[in-house]
């Protein structure tokens, strides 16, 4: 099927885009993150790539949130569950940035009454950032290569055994006090599943970016099981009641 400006293909995908550092805020390809976006720099990223024809944004976590730095440097979840960027004054520093990132296309957009924008980022594809510069607006703008990553492109039907994922993750939303709808779940493709729950569950930064970077849907749920697990043994030191 041929790719458009909502589904490009591989060759139509721009060398260069605006960046987002945000942490803890993990897009993976196939995945949907929403954001709400007030602050003016990021605000013009936004006109910026609804201003381009593939609308991309690339979200690349910063390496150490907490050690300060021109980056946003919070992510909060607000009343209808968008995320809220926030981030302090200067530009982005670039240095401070994990290499891999994954590109979002602007799926929804919607302006508030008092300015806000409120956004939602399709995952097409991951790329690793080359060079970068600061956009005279404030944001970054890096020229990326998508290489490594062009069969993110394409649908991953390899098996998954999803048994073990299953089982450890119910005891983990059990722990967490997470609501969910296991039947859709149960019916959502291992792409589907592995996205959202890799998104989804509030591991620390260095964890949400070795799950971006698994090679493989295999890694990438045996990843997801340990980082529940070790979750679980901290919380009860050892004592988990598996059922």
């Amino acid at each position: 099927m041929a790719g458009g400006i909502f589904d490009p293909e591989f060759d139509q995908l721009p060398m260069r885009i605006p960046i987002f550092p945000l942490p803890s805020a993990l897009l993976l390809p196939g995945g949907q993150l929403p954001l709400n976006i007030f602050e003016p720099r990021y605000l013009a990223m936004v006109r910026h790539a609804l201003a381009t024809p593939t609308r991309l944004i690339g979200m690349v976590q910063p390496l150490d949130h907490h050690a300060g730095g021109d980056i946003a440097n919070d992510n909060i979840a607000n009343d209808d569950g968008a995320n809220e960027n926030i981030a302090n004054d200067g530009g982005a520093d670039a240095a401070g940035l994990f290499e891999t990132g994954c590109a979002g296309r602007l799926s929804f957009f919607q302006e508030s009454d008092d300015g806000r924008f409120v956004i939602a980022l399709n995952g097409v594809c991951r790329f690793h950032r080359l060079r970068q510069e600061l956009d005279p607006n404030g944001f970054l703008v890096a020229d990326v290569d998508w290489q490594p990553f062009a069969n993110d492109l394409r649908i991953d039907v390899s098996a998954l055994d999803r048994d073990p994922l299953i089982k450890v993750m119910k005891r983990y939303f059990d722990m967490k006090g997470f609501e969910t709808d296991w039947t859709q779940i149960e019916n959502s493709d291992n792409h589907q599943l592995l996205a959202t729950l890799s998104m989804i569950c509030p591991f620390e930064v260095a964890e949400k970016q070795a799950l971006l970077e698994a090679d493989s849907m295999a890694k990438r749920a045996d990843l997801l099981i340990a980082m529940m697990e070790m979750a679980l043994h901290d919380e009860t030191g050892g004592n988990d009641a598996r059922h």
